[in-house]
């Protein structure tokens, strides 16, 4: 595969998902991980506990395989009958540590001298080789490529009595990103590492019998099975839900480690990753893209003479920003208009035959048609969230100028990006990032194919997303200043097979 027709967009490596006291649990995790299928398109499962009455001890069931949820869950008896019990963890895959190996899928189980325990991870270690070395030293076999197998090792090598205690032990020796659900005999664990780079929330759900809870990467999980948003797990915060939970309504806390230091929450969930209708670190996704498109505006407005001005997006993450733009371009005086331009096809397959044409330019027609009526003899501007390679950017422009507009703008709500992320994204490499080959804007717009293109400043992202105390934000990609130390050779082990 060639740069020109490799992914054009960053890739999130996981969604997740726990479910505990509710009596399908398997089936509230399944509708979850739909919701969360943005995150990760590589592969599901679930795993489920379960009370045995025969052997009167706690047992599991999983089912897991590569694919969309809705293929690998294909047969609906798969959640009834082989998943079981009131407790059950899901998780969706895309692969940035590890690569795609069928072994790699999560959630993953261990039965240990502490019971049987289940994890499901969004992130990335940082010091995953020196681990992983001092591990095998210490006899330690592993199955899979992946950073998440080191969380059982180091938990189950962990000589504390309590399981919780071994957790946190394992939690300490780590580096890097980190949101985790883990499944215990006897509770729902939910964790963000001390910087907290990737979301996770709590919520509950009304039952007969009182309450179930749930926790997940995005709350647009909660919305699919009607559970009420409790609160974000904190950055650098253990919680754990149990039957004294059920009881008094009280999750307890534990920091994993002893200072908190100020978060470093990942900026590109907001711009890019979660889904509009979601709430993330305590906030709503849409409010943000919002300003996002109006500080872009603020910045940079197209004004064109005796002309009205359209605005389109490119669907789906680009539309509420789009909407801001339009707004202020018009306070501005320009008359403006937002309008659908863009008609983006979902259900596009992972592969295709293409004919015989360029294959990057194919790949867009397949993903998106435009509205002609909308663009021709207008002036247009695209908003757009990211610009990575720029080959999609430049397929996608020339596919507008089938439609014959007078003039194509793009505006983009992120600051060029510049750098590789090793907190749980799968970014290209920095020779392949469009914005390191050229120096200014003006030259990535003639490449692009645009009369002018504008990228967001990083004051005026950081202007847009919510401010409170000892909260701040990786900027890593656009800035190069990593928050937390990377291990020489990360990379190596992330792209092992």
């Amino acid at each position: 595969m060639t740069i020109d027709q490799k992914p054009d967009k960053p890739k999130s490596n996981c969604g997740i998902v726990g479910v505990y006291n509710h009596p399908e649990a398997p089936i509230l995790a399944y509708y979850a991980l739909h919701a969360l299928q943005h995150r990760g398109q590589e592969a599901a499962g679930i795993v489920s506990f379960y009370y045995d009455p025969v052997k009167k001890k706690k047992k599991y069931a999983i089912h897991k395989g590569e694919g969309l949820v809705l293929d690998v869950f294909s047969d609906f008896r798969i959640l009834t009958d082989v998943l079981k019990g009131d407790s059950a963890i899901g998780h969706n895959r895309y692969s940035t540590t590890g690569g795609s190996k069928r072994a790699n899928i999560q959630p993953f189980v261990m039965s240990y001298h502490g019971g049987i325990l289940a994890i499901s991870h969004n992130g990335n270690l940082t010091n995953t080789l020196e681990l992983r070395r001092n591990l095998e030293k210490g006899g330690a076999i592993f199955q899979t490529t992946t950073d998440t197998e080191i969380f059982l090792h180091l938990i189950a090598h962990s000589r504390k009595t309590e399981v919780v205690e071994q957790i946190l032990e394992a939690l300490q020796i780590v580096r890097g990103a980190y949101s985790l659900v883990i499944l215990t005999e006897n509770s729902l664990i939910a964790a963000r590492d001390p910087y907290g780079f990737r979301p996770i929330s709590i919520g509950r759900i009304k039952t007969e019998n009182g309450y179930a809870y749930i926790v997940a990467s995005e709350t647009c999980a909660f919305d699919i099975v009607n559970a009420e948003y409790i609160r974000t797990v904190e950055h650098n915060e253990l919680v754990v839900i149990d039957k004294d939970t059920l009881q008094t309504g009280v999750m307890k806390s534990y920091k994993i480690q002893e200072n908190t230091p100020e978060s470093r929450q990942c900026i590109f969930e907001y711009i890019y990753f979660s889904r509009p209708d979601s709430k993330i670190f305590g906030h709503n996704v849409d409010k943000v893209r919002r300003k996002l498109g109006k500080n872009l505006a603020d910045e940079a407005p197209v004004f064109s003479n005796n002309e009205k001005v359209v605005v389109i997006s490119v669907p789906d993450s680009g539309n509420t920003a789009a909407l801001g733009f339009a707004q202020v371009n018009a306070e501005k005086g320009q008359t403006t208009a937002f309008e659908i331009g863009l008609i983006r096809s979902h259900y596009v397959g992972r592969t295709f035959i293409a004919p015989s044409q360029d294959k990057r330019e194919f790949s867009v027609k397949v993903k998106f048609n435009t509205v002609k009526g909308i663009l021709q003899d207008k002036v247009i501007v695209v908003v757009d969230d990211s610009i990575v390679r720029g080959t999609t950017s430049k397929s996608l422009i020339k596919l507008i100028r089938e439609a014959n507009p007078k003039e194509v703008h793009m505006r983009v709500t992120s600051p060029p990006i510049r750098f590789p992320c090793h907190y749980g994204m799968d970014f290209p490499s920095k020779e392949e990032l469009i914005a390191n080959y050229y120096e200014t804007e003006e030259e990535i717009g003639k490449v692009i194919g645009v009369e002018s293109l504008h990228y967001l400043t990083l004051q005026k992202l950081l202007d847009s997303v919510p401010v409170e105390k000892n909260i701040g934000y990786c900027t890593a990609c656009f800035s190069g200043n990593y928050p937390v130390e990377i291990e020489e050779n990360h990379n190596k082990f992330s792209t092992e097979e």
